[in-house]
């Protein structure tokens, strides 16, 4: 007997009843299996539509202990490093079938936990993390003690061996501080970037290596760690330039900080790329934008979402698979904000 009355969930028996079908064969279009033919499969999704069918996701996940949810944490989403990041695994998960609860930290340790904890109640399928910054080892160690397959983009926890995709940070920083020392640069600064995040302490260390096989002496005041913003950017060049002997270059923590870096150069009446060199990390779209076009270091986010997503799968299907690490080389894209030699 069908349940049409008014308030009433429409049950898969009440969309069967309409169409003269079996319970059993509505339930495999829903599961979109194979055995159904296209017509059937056309009639039972147009009664869904007309009768307003609404899939219990939750009943479903209790029957089958699946419900096709994936919990993604980032950092930043006002970074559009993290919104192209997003992007990408959604979409690559979607076409699995999975749907995406996203969380956003603003590197606060607190709201990562409450998210994580969260999206476990909801009995997730697995997760795709970029941890906040100070996250340990020791918290990582808790999550992945769930069972729940979990998989670290663009940042990895030291010691803790999980599957991980990212770039070589390190290496992406060497290549851009080497190019500005190239152009003869030799007091280059360092602005952004926190040094208890993996991406932020390996960018510093790329950035000493390059200085140390220049046989440039370090100069400490000269790297700025801070959030990743245009304000703090613009603020951080602007107290450098009061050095007596200020930098005439800078590399930066990311874009964004270099486009902060920009506006505060120009607000002093320097040009960069004429008068000053800049660099980035990242290559966000934005980057070839700007007048001149920033020179960064080239990192694909659609990429390390894309296999953040197909690593997720593999660890679903696999739970028991060593870790793997992924590892992208970053390339220097050399635009127009550097192209000045150092003044003599």
């Amino acid at each position: 007997m069908s349940r049409d009355k008014p308030g009433s969930p429409v049950t898969l028996l009440d969309i069967a009843n309409d169409l003269g079908l079996s319970r059993a064969t509505v339930s495999l279009v829903l599961r979109n299996s194979p055995r159904i033919s296209e017509a059937t499969r056309e009639r039972v999704l147009e009664a869904f539509k007309r009768k307003g069918y609404v899939y219990n996701r939750h009943a479903a996940g209790m029957r089958s202990n699946q419900t096709h949810t994936v919990g993604v944490v980032v950092n930043d989403l006002a970074n559009p490093y993290f919104t192209m990041l997003v992007r990408a695994i959604e979409a690559s998960l979607s076409t699995q079938g999975f749907i995406t609860l996203l969380g956003n930290t603003d590197e606060s340790l607190e709201r990562q936990s409450r998210f994580l904890d969260t999206v476990r109640q909801h009995n997730i399928d697995g997760l795709i993390v970029c941890p906040t910054e100070s996250t340990t080892a020791a918290q990582m160690r808790q999550v992945l003690a769930w069972g729940i397959p979990c998989v670290f983009a663009s940042r990895y926890v030291a010691n803790l061996q999980a599957d991980y995709v990212g770039v070589d940070n390190r290496r992406g920083m060497a290549l851009a501080t080497s190019h500005l020392i190239g152009l003869g640069h030799r007091r280059i600064a360092m602005i952004g970037g926190v040094m208890r995040a993996s991406t932020g302490s390996d960018r510093a260390e790329g950035y000493r290596e390059a200085l140390r096989t220049a046989k440039i002496k370090l100069d400490e005041r000269l790297i700025v760690p801070s959030p990743l913003t245009r304000s703090d950017g613009k603020r951080i060049i602007t107290e450098l330039l009061r050095l007596k002997n200020p930098p005439t270059a800078v590399v930066c923590g990311n874009d964004i900080v270099a486009f902060g870096v920009m506006l505060g150069l120009r607000a002093h009446g320097i040009e960069p790329g004429t008068d000053f060199g800049v660099v980035g990390f990242d290559d966000v779209p934005e980057a070839g934008l700007w007048e001149p076009p920033l020179t960064t270091v080239q990192v694909l986010q659609d990429e390390i979402g894309q296999t953040a997503a197909d690593l997720l799968l593999k660890r679903m299907t696999e739970p028991s698979r060593t870790p793997t690490r992924i590892v992208s080389e970053p390339v220097l894209i050399v635009r127009g904000t550097c192209g000045a030699r150092a003044k003599a």
